[in-house]
């Protein structure tokens, strides 16, 4: 279904950002700037209409999946078990992306390249209206639901998460009663994962549309004035990335590593071209069972990971934040950024399903600790760039984490019985 003239999806999603990048360009040369913003305008429609059809089936998907999860894992005992295991990961990864953006910032010293000229102060304010919402309170109310309904019509993944696990334990306390539920949730993840394909051939056309209004607006210039900051931030990825693949290959087997980047290269290739992780969590969700992991370890540990798990966008608010302060020539002793850190180890588990949430964390952590919080109007003409990175790197760490606590489950699968049974439709009992 995802062939068109003969090309894979991840054919069709490169093929798109180029003509995307053709495009925009081309446009961005002979166009005036109100026909540039009315073309980057409506051409992004594309993407809103793609990102929207991933949003409509990901809260059913999460709650689903998550609470079948639970249920497969039979008893409190095992979800303590693999929930343990999980965040034994998910905090590890969460302090290396931290500590290593912090690490490389004051090694590149990127701020201090920075041309305070190029600051784009009408869209930082936007940014810095959104942080003075950050704060304890609203913290904890981003968290825990108060109506389901409304979690789920927002798309607040971390309030339907909590939500699911409470539905989910609940009914693994009570036994056999609970199997209709089950099974008809069962069978549910099943026709929402079934309409990720569909909703996948639209990805082309929301590549193009990301890529091309991006480029319109701001041209390829935009990487010779932040080379030096995009340069080191892709350093600290490419190195972040050698940490993860080393710790896959070790507790996986180098096979097993080669195998599973194979596997996720679509959902790469989407959350990298279309800047969004969240886009690619249906896609992810079916790619992991094939690829041999237990649809009950999937189900329970991928939702969490879209929650507490994002190694790119975490690497990037120290990286960020630092960066900002470098450029206003604010020096941070080791405690003040060690504490920063922690901070932000906080802060950002609260990043799943808001709008450009990296943002919006270094906002907070840079008024947090005096650094000028409209400093962010410095990054925000590469961010988009960033973004891509970051995004494919939160992909890449939670496809890691579900496969290494499969393998610690003893409930990795070789792939071609995994296929096998994708094929055949075979739903595990409950």
């Amino acid at each position: 279904m995802n062939k068109l003239f003969g090309l894979s999806l991840t054919g069709q999603i490169f093929i798109a950002m180029i003509l995307g990048i053709a495009v925009g360009y081309t446009i961005h040369l002979q166009a005036s700037p109100d026909v540039l913003k009315s073309f980057a305008a409506n051409i992004k429609l594309l993407t809103t209409i793609f990102l929207r059809l991933v949003q409509m089936i990901i809260a059913p998907l999460v709650f689903t999946t998550l609470v079948v999860g639970i249920a497969k894992l039979g008893d409190l005992g095992s979800v303590g078990r693999v929930g343990g295991k999980s965040f034994v990961w998910f905090i590890t990864a969460s302090l290396v992306s931290l500590l290593l953006g912090m690490t490389l910032v004051n090694f590149f010293q990127p701020g201090a390249a920075i041309d305070l000229s190029n600051a784009d102060m009408a869209a930082a304010k936007d940014l810095i209206t959104k942080t003075q919402e950050f704060s304890l309170p609203k913290f904890v109310e981003h968290v825990f639901p108060k109506s389901v309904i409304e979690a789920m019509a927002t798309n607040e993944i971390l309030q339907i998460v909590v939500f699911s696990i409470f539905f989910g334990v609940a009914a693994t306390t009570l036994g056999e009663s609970t199997k209709p539920v089950i099974k008809a949730l069962d069978a549910a993840s099943h026709i929402v994962l079934k309409m990720v394909g569909y909703v996948m051939s639209v990805a082309p056309l929301g590549v193009f549309g990301s890529v091309s209004a991006v480029i319109a607006l701001k041209g390829l210039a935009v990487f010779g004035f932040y080379g030096v900051y995009l340069l080191s931030f892709l350093v600290g990825i490419a190195t972040l990335w050698l940490v993860l693949l080393a710790v896959g290959y070790f507790i996986l087997g180098g096979d097993a590593v080669v195998r599973l980047l194979k596997r996720i290269a679509q959902p790469l290739a989407i959350a990298f071209s279309t800047t969004s992780s969240e886009a690619v969590f249906p896609k992810l969700t079916a790619e992991m069972e094939r690829y041999g992991c237990r649809d009950k370890i999937v189900s329970f540990v991928l939702p969490l990971g879209y929650s507490f798990n994002l190694d790119g966008s975490m690497m990037y608010t120290t990286f960020a934040s630092i960066a900002i302060a470098q450029a206003y020539h604010i020096q941070l002793d080791v405690g003040t950024q060690l504490t920063m850190l922690l901070v932000l180890m906080l802060t950002s588990k609260g990043m799943a399903g808001v709008p450009r949430a990296s943002l919006v964390v270094v906002t907070a952590s840079c008024a947090m600790f005096n650094i000028p919080p409209e400093g962010i109007a410095l990054i925000l003409p590469i961010d988009h760039f960033c973004d891509m990175f970051r995004s494919m790197t939160n992909v890449l760490g939670n496809a890691l984490a579900t496969a290494v606590v499969s393998k610690w489950e003893n409930e990795l699968k070789p792939e071609e019985t995994a296929d096998e049974e994708k094929s055949e439709g075979i739903v595990v009992e409950v």
